[in-house]
């Protein structure tokens, strides 16, 4: 069991949140989850001891082991795979790696080898005589082939690095385990992979994640960090809507209750307090009042943006089509993709899926004008207007200009201050954060200003590369909402199950042969054609 006690951190002026005490624990696992800010990953280095809380203690039960998922894919290239995942058990390896350095030292000292001896006799109490073939076992069944175990990291396919840093934080075969944004880079397939290998793993887990699918195929409590608490909730993260719902209905029905009382009781006392036959009765209704309580509702910490695309001018039959297109980067030794052929028809809804590294934001770059094909044609129909939305788009904000100013240009209307404020507002900027210089906007921030501004040109096409990315569940759910009711053309890439299988009427699947599969019909119709588990 993992718990805390009286759990605070402040950061300045501002606490994240204050006296959280809470259980996790019976291999439950939890969907850390609450607004972007609000300290989800703040609470979960301080429970994998990274950081020290400002007040308050974790206390993990005594022999009890703890593991943690790393999120920088990138931190151990010129590592072989094999000791990537020994490193999960820290304690192993650093007695193997104190020991080892002992012994390739020509200088080393009889106290030095007294120390190896001693070294050696943790090592075998951590059974790492075994651990080598033990971490390749782990690699096996995280689908990572017996001939890739001894590359470097920089060796192997993007896809399979944060399979290799999952097996890495499985190694110790910990009781308790921390894994913060799992589904990060990871193609869409690869995330129902990490699903059944969740579900298949028996230890008390804490899952950060804006994937709302993903939270509803592995969570068995929900943990909602709002309001700077932590409030725990039985089932996945549909039923934790639900439940919170339902609460707060049933507090607003009580306190409707409560008010009326609260009237009547008044009513009376300022009708018969004078009274002197009733003044007996005037004086109970008295200590009723304020025997009555109204409970506060405070408001959420979480925000919906209202986001809602149009377009300008409806399209008529195709969109564009697609003959012969191939793509090579200059100095390559392969294409991309080669030879691709389709037509999208006017008001599609077409997902771009496949593995990572396949080529799907270099074909949505190349619908757009920003890549030159290599081969073939690309011809859009005469009306169509196309918006983009990449999947980095610093590039857009590296100016010196405010959001007022950078929004505004947008319009199509000179000086409409008017619209502009509007539409940031309705995107969650306001007041003063209007002069905040877009150059220093978080990454959420920066893609709520991309709506902004395909709102405001109102686009009959919409390429959006991973327009979820860096954002919370509500802006995510308002975008899904958005976007259902675009009545234009919409071609997009999403690693989000939930929204994919919302939005798509279309797939195009990109295979690392080079083909494609061209399907009509939604996500799960297309998992099922093709013998899929959903």
């Amino acid at each position: 069991m993992l718990s805390t006690t009286n759990l605070s951190i402040q950061f300045e002026a501002k606490p994240l949140f204050e006296n959280v005490s809470v259980k996790f624990g019976d291999g439950n696992r939890y969907g850390l989850i609450g607004a972007n800010g609000c300290g989800k990953s703040t609470l979960m280095k301080i429970l994998g001891g990274e950081l020290e809380p400002s007040s308050g203690e974790v206390v993990l039960q005594s022999g009890m082991r703890i593991g943690k998922l790393n999120q920088n894919q990138f931190a151990y290239e010129d590592e072989r795979v094999l000791d990537v995942v020994m490193q999960g058990h820290a304690e192993m390896w650093q007695a193997m790696h104190e020991r080892d350095a002992i012994y390739a030292n020509a200088e080393a000292s009889d106290e030095d080898y007294m120390r190896a001896a001693e070294l050696e006799g943790r090592v075998a109490e951590y059974d790492g005589y075994t651990a080598e073939a033990r971490a390749g076992a782990v690699l096996i069944d995280a689908g990572i082939d017996q001939d890739k175990h001894n590359l470097l990291m920089r060796e192997i396919p993007p896809g399979l690095k944060l399979r290799v840093l999952l097996a890495q934080a499985l190694f110790s075969r910990p009781d308790v385990l921390l894994l913060d944004e799992p589904t990060n880079n990871l193609d869409i397939h690869s995330i129902g992979w990490l699903e059944r290998t969740i579900n298949a793993y028996d230890a008390t887990m804490i899952i950060i994640s804006h994937d709302r699918h993903f939270l509803n195929q592995v969570c068995t409590h929900v943990a909602d960090l709002d309001f700077r608490q932590l409030k725990i909730y039985p089932g996945n993260y549909d039923d934790f809507m639900l439940a919170s719902v339902q609460a707060r209905q049933r507090v607003e029905a009580s306190n409707a209750k409560a008010k009326a009382q609260i009237s009547d009781l008044q009513e009376f006392v300022r009708r018969f307090s004078a009274n002197a036959s009733k003044a007996r009765q005037a004086t109970s209704r008295k200590k009723q009042l304020e025997k009555i309580k109204i409970e506060e509702i405070r408001p959420s910490s979480r925000q919906n943006p209202y986001i809602r695309f149009e377009q300008a001018k409806k399209l008529y039959r195709s969109a564009v089509t697609v003959e012969g297109l191939t793509f090579r980067y200059p100095g390559a030794d392969a294409d991309v993709f080669t030879n691709l052929k389709f037509t999208i028809e006017a008001e599609q809804r077409v997902a771009i899926i496949g593995p990572n590294g396949i080529g799907k934001t270099t074909l949505m770059r190349c619908l757009a004008g920003d890549l030159t094909p290599t081969a073939g044609t690309i011809t859009w129909v005469e009306n169509a207007q196309v918006g983009y939305m990449p999947q980095d788009p610093s590039a857009e904000f590296d100016q010196k200009v405010d959001l007022l100013t950078w929004m505004s240009t947008w319009t199509g209307k000179a000086d409409d201050e008017q619209i502009t404020r509007a539409t940031l507002g309705r995107l969650l900027f306001s007041g003063d954060e209007t002069k905040k210089q877009v150059k220093v906007l978080s990454g959420g921030e920066k893609g709520r200003m991309m709506y902004g501004k395909l709102m405001l040109t109102r686009p009959n096409v919409m390429l959006m590369d991973e327009p979820t990315n860096h954002m919370d569940m509500e802006t995510i759910e308002s975008l899904q909402i958005g976007l259902e009711k675009y009545p234009g053309t919409l071609i997009f890439v999403s690693h989000d199950r939930e929204f994919v299988g919302g939005l798509a009427n279309r797939m195009i699947d990109l295979k690392p042969d080079g083909s494609i599969i061209d399907f009509t019909g939604t996500y799960d119709e297309y998992l099922e054609a093709q013998g899929l588990e959903s």
